[in-house]
């Protein structure tokens, strides 16, 4: 039974890991592209790393996993937020899809942020795909 619960978790965590590939050459702009590998790819690795403490059953192997997810868990989104700041900040364009800048015209860290005028257009052309 145990051996049935493991696979079901590594292949709902590859079907995550693999959203969140998709996610990455899908999405049109630095930041759609951020947010979709930090959490499906987050939630893949969790759900793998849970297969292998469960496959293993060992209280070692499943307290490192259990701290490796943790760990993940802590880090991804404070990194996606810190890489998200430094994109605007260096002035990385928005999709042209994107409807509210909440940050245009706005301070961060004492530094005026550029206008949102030079943010509507991507810096990069949408990918198409047939």
């Amino acid at each position: 039974m145990i051996d049935v619960i493991v696979a079901l978790l590594l292949l709902c965590g590859g079907v995550f890991a693999f959203g969140a590939a998709v996610g990455v050459y899908r999405m049109p702009d630095t930041y759609i592209r951020m947010h979709a590998s930090t959490k499906t790819g987050t939630l893949g690795a969790g759900l793998m790393l849970l297969a292998v403490a469960l496959h293993f059953g060992e209280l070692s192997v499943g307290t490192r996993a259990i701290s490796a997810l943790v760990f993940l868990l802590i880090t991804a989104p404070v990194a996606a937020h810190m890489i998200g700041r430094a994109a605007y900040r260096a002035g990385v364009r928005l999709w042209e899809g994107t409807i509210v800048d909440e940050l245009a015209g706005k301070e961060i860290s004492g530094e005026p942020v550029q206008a949102a005028a030079a943010r509507t257009t991507t810096s990069e052309p949408p990918v198409e795909h047939s």
